[in-house]
């Protein structure tokens, strides 16, 4: 009879194989998309590109909201139940097209604005706009989308749909961005392609989910509870999680964003260590049924474990900069010290946002009263103490506040799990 130890270590060195091959795959393609567009696009119309994608982010956050956070939380509760299960992703998808409306009021006029203040025709910003729409729809189903067979960690077939995903994009950029080396062209390439992409998520997802299912009034108002403590945090979050872009597209060059776009581009690199951690760990701990001494000790291994890493990947940056910096061409060679400074930043971005979805998975949430207020506390001290009308500025503030963001998480999540009862076994 094989020991336990000997049977998990088993399952989970073929989890980490299967994610893990595939995740490098992906990642290697969405790199090579990346430094095609850097090296093929023009300074100003790279500076227009990170703009757009920055915006992009945004919009998917506050359409997003939490209901990710709480579809997660409730689906962790009914993961075997199939039609349990899928009311709870139809009631999600729901909420997600209400608040979609919602997003795009909001971030289309300040999109507009910002290119047009860095240069922008109307034409090229219209265009850019709308490039950036096929990719926030099919953004919007796509988290929940994968949320059933996650939690049943049926791995493969989302990992065969990311990389199908991804050589649709290489291949569509390869076909465009040579011919027409526009900002506009380059975001349609990318998004595209995942339209593809949720046809297939539909189809892996109904196996565990029935997306037939109507939208559950209880279940709305368990999601909109958690999307009540989150989305303050989510709107603040989008404008701080791009702090540098942001500053430098108010008071910097359009060279200077064009700058921080190709550096934040080299810190992609850390998604293959996201996305493993989202498939792998997160939905893990969400389900975990043990007693908080046990549930205490796997969040410490985690933000162990995340601190290794971060140490790893700043140390090997600081040592070969140059070599780094060639990957992203001559325009952007000089740029040793903001690479680090941009490296530590990501790396405190990961333990940020892998210690706030430990927290969330389990349907805690921090007062977004009091995180904000203190977020933004460190924001004022940050730019009382630092010039932030540089890159180099900028990306110092970055990491300050990155530092007080990984700590308030930590701690939170620390004492959420101390103080708590037994922790409920999942259904």
């Amino acid at each position: 009879m094989k020991h336990p130890n000997y049977a998990r270590a088993l399952e989970w060195g073929k989890l980490i194989t299967i994610t893990g091959s595939a995740q490098i795959v992906v990642q290697a393609i969405s790199f090579l998309c990346g430094i095609l567009v850097i090296r093929l696009l023009p300074t100003q119309e790279y500076a227009l590109y990170t703009l757009a994608n920055t915006m992009l982010g945004t919009m998917v956050l506050l359409a997003d909201g939490g209901i990710s956070t709480g579809v997660l939380a409730q689906g962790g509760k009914v993961w075997q139940d199939r039609e349990r299960l899928g009311t709870v992703l139809v009631t999600g998808l729901d909420l997600r097209k209400k608040f979609a409306i919602g997003s795009l009021l909001i971030a289309s006029p300040i999109l507009l604005w910002l290119l047009r203040h860095h240069g922008a025709s109307w034409l090229m910003s219209v265009l850019l706009l709308l490039a950036t729409i096929p990719t926030f729809l099919t953004g919007l189903s796509n988290t929940l989308l994968e949320t059933a067979p996650k939690l049943r960690q049926d791995i493969a077939p989302l990992q065969k749909n990311q990389v199908g995903v991804n050589i649709g994009r290489l291949a569509l950029l390869v076909l465009t961005i040579f011919i027409f080396p526009w900002a506009f062209v380059a975001i349609l390439a990318a998004g595209l392609p995942q339209i593809w992409g949720n046809f297939r998520l539909k189809k892996i997802s109904a196996g565990y989910a029935d997306l037939t299912q109507k939208p559950d009034p209880e279940i709305r108002a368990a999601i909109l509870k958690v999307v009540k403590r989150v989305l303050p945090g989510a709107v603040y979050y989008s404008a701080s999680g791009q702090i540098t872009v942001w500053l430098m597209s108010v008071f910097g060059t359009t060279a200077a964003i064009a700058q921080i776009g190709a550096l934040s581009r080299l810190s992609t690199m850390l998604s293959l260590f996201t996305m493993l951690l989202m498939t792998l760990v997160i939905p893990r701990f969400a389900r975990l049924s043990a007693g908080k001494a046990v549930l205490l000790t796997r969040y410490f291994q985690i933000q162990a474990g995340l601190l290794v890493l971060s140490i790893f990947i700043v140390g090997t940056v600081w040592m070969f900069p140059t070599q780094v910096l060639w990957i992203l061409g001559k325009n952007y060679s000089g740029l040793n010290i903001e690479l680090v400074l941009s490296i530590i930043g990501s790396c405190l971005n990961l333990i940020t946002g892998i210690s706030f979805s430990l927290v969330s998975s389990r349907g805690w949430a921090t007062n977004p009263a009091i995180t904000i207020s203190l977020e933004i506390a460190a924001v004022i001290i940050g730019i009382m103490l630092i010039d932030v009308s540089t890159l180099k500025g900028a990306l110092i503030l970055n990491i300050f506040i990155s530092i007080m963001q990984a700590l308030l998480y930590i701690i939170y999540g620390t004492l959420k799990i101390t103080k708590s009862e037994e922790v409920e076994v999942a259904s």
